[in-house]
């Protein structure tokens, strides 16, 4: 049967899903609009299986405030094109809408929310059907607080951080620390935050570092001292490289080896086991500053850590939470 223009134009307003797709649809369904919208949603299923182990890599992600409430959410798809698409945009709006105004604790409770003739994970399913895309809600974050804030950088929809405070906070500053929060990437507030397999790892990573530079150093040395640039002799491939060039012969090469396994084995094996502890201990305290919100360079006054920032601003305030979201790995 003929479907009429105006028919189409109704079906797509109530699906999104584009001209033809709403005109087949209408075809096969001769008309009618119920039949015609299931066709458009099993389609939607069909591609979401299809394409199930695609990566779906790309994506929109919110973040809103509503005061003592905030909250991130990712729909994430395969290609930028369908991210920017301005009803993928608000179709991920809409959810994240949906989720701050029923204060969802888990994505779970998100895909579960009613929205149009269905649920929020039938409207993701369906856009699916729509983009020909694999597209999925990841990244549910929230956080509470006396005041909340947060920040979506630059507006390309990619990384987004939100903070809560224990009271309230001027705007300006909270927005400052969720922008530090997006560019610094820190893990925890301050150090009680970071577990202590964290730091126990980052302290075997220090110690044997250390041991390894000082041992370096000591090759070095008697490298220099036998007269052969460390440099020429720093890999079997630059040993090779550098003697086709005339710069080292093969009596260096062989002299160099001699040293560096010598000097490894004797240097290793009397390495000064409070210096190294104490060298691992400053480079855990560095790794701390670097991870601990409070404990950063303020991005605004590197003068400053987080901390003293806040203090000067009120001494009683304290970031409670953060969360920080972004679709590309760092």
């Amino acid at each position: 049967m003929a479907v009429s223009m105006a028919d189409i134009t109704k079906l797509r307003k109530m699906t999104g899903a584009g001209m033809m797709d709403c005109k087949n649809a209408l075809t096969e369904a001769e008309g009618d609009f119920d039949k015609a919208m299931e066709i458009i949603r099993k389609k939607g299923q069909a591609v979401a299986a299809k394409r199930s182990e695609r990566d779906a890599s790309e994506g929109c992600v919110l973040a809103k405030t509503t005061g003592d409430y905030a909250v991130v959410i990712a729909l994430k798809c395969e290609t930028d094109f369908v991210a920017q698409n301005a009803d993928y945009v608000k179709l991920t709006q809409d959810i994240l809408d949906l989720a701050v105004a029923n204060k969802c604790k888990t994505l779970d409770e998100v895909k579960a929310l009613p929205m149009g003739n269905g649920t929020v994970q039938d409207a993701v399913v369906d856009r699916s059907g729509i983009t020909g895309e694999k597209m999925e809600l990841d990244g549910y974050m929230t956080v509470e607080g006396a005041s909340t804030a947060v920040y979506n950088h630059m507006n390309r929809n990619g990384l987004c951080t939100i903070v809560a405070f224990n009271k309230n906070v001027d705007e300006q500053l909270a927005k400052q620390v969720a922008m530090q929060i997006a560019a610094m990437n820190p893990i925890a507030i301050d150090e009680d935050g970071v577990s202590e397999e964290v730091k126990e790892k980052e302290i075997a990573v220090a110690i044997e570092k250390t041991k390894a530079e000082q041992v370096q150093k000591a090759v070095e040395a008697a490298l220099k001292k036998a007269n052969i640039n460390p440099a020429h002799v720093d890999s079997e491939e630059h040993m090779e490289s550098n003697m086709a060039k005339g710069w080292i012969t093969a009596e260096d090469i062989a002299k160099a080896k001699e040293i560096i396994a010598t000097v490894s084995a004797e240097k290793a094996a009397h390495l000064p086991e409070q210096m190294i502890q104490n060298i691992a201990k400053g480079r855990l305290g560095k790794f701390l500053k670097e991870v601990c919100l409070l404990n950063q360079e303020d991005i605004m006054d590197a003068k400053k850590t987080v901390r003293e920032v806040l203090a000067a601003a009120d001494p009683e305030l304290k970031v409670l939470d953060f969360k920080r979201f972004t679709l590309k790995a760092e």
